[in-house]
């Protein structure tokens, strides 16, 4: 059973109107496999990314989480999200609610988790983010990092098999950055399965086993960091690379 890849993406086609912004993509994750997608803006990064979950419908193809195809609708699809944790730039609190209550509702609500244990592995998750300490105050009070330490939290609260992150970083202030990286970065070492859009160059050197470089909605490169950052195939992705690493 391992070997089925914990996502598969098979001839995925999407257009926003006459904007063909995913174009016959052909990718696969393997469970604990750590895959950062790099590329310019507006190359279908986070299009891709949100594909995986559905929160944008495709106009042809599969995909596919841990061998189960997206249902389109329904309580299929509201299981296949609980196992698809999704990390976004805006951190998505609940503003009302106090951090622990914004990390127990999805276990309480969807995995019928009792009150006592989803806050004992709520707090067990603030631990492990760095933010126990802050577990009473509401997401205004906190910095962005920790808010989106938080989202980090509650998204693992929910024990997804894979954990999809849409630039978490770009909303924050630059000595922000480093606290939320070095959380992933402990994720990606346990093992957890993840798929990183990001312009973190330095996580993709260092937390990524693959660098997908997407350019006008393609995947053109996919190669270990070593190879894509030393030795990139495409003009394409040298053209980037040059605009990013250049000091």
């Amino acid at each position: 059973m391992t070997d089925i890849p914990m996502i598969r993406m098979a001839s995925v086609d999407k257009h926003f109107g006459e904007l063909h912004v995913l174009r016959d993509i052909d990718l696969e994750v393997a469970r604990g496999q750590v895959v950062v997608v790099l590329g310019p803006s507006g190359s279908g990064k986070s299009t891709l990314c949100r594909t995986i979950n559905r929160l944008e419908p495709i106009d042809s193809g599969t995909i596919e989480v841990d061998g189960q195809a997206l249902p389109a609708e329904g309580k299929g699809l509201a299981a296949l999200r609980a196992d698809v944790g999704m990390v976004f730039q805006s951190f998505n609190l609940f503003a009302h609610k106090t951090i622990l209550e914004n990390v127990t509702l999805g276990p309480i609500k969807v995995r019928k988790s009792g009150k006592d244990e989803a806050e004992k592995n709520g707090m067990a998750l603030l631990e492990r983010v760095g933010i126990a300490n802050q577990k009473d105050k509401h997401p205004a009070q906190l910095s962005g990092g920790q808010q989106q330490r938080a989202a980090i939290a509650r998204a693992l609260a929910m024990k997804p098999k894979v954990m999809l992150f849409d630039e978490p970083t770009s909303a924050l202030d630059p000595e922000m950055v480093q606290e939320v990286l070095d959380v992933m970065t402990t994720l990606a070492k346990e093992g957890m399965t993840m798929l990183v859009v990001t312009h973190e160059m330095g996580f993709a050197r260092r937390a990524a086993h693959r660098v997908v470089f997407m350019s006008d909605g393609e995947i053109v490169e996919d190669a270990t960091p070593d190879t894509f950052f030393s030795n990139p195939a495409s003009d394409r992705a040298k053209d980037f690379l040059g605009k990013i690493l250049t000091h």
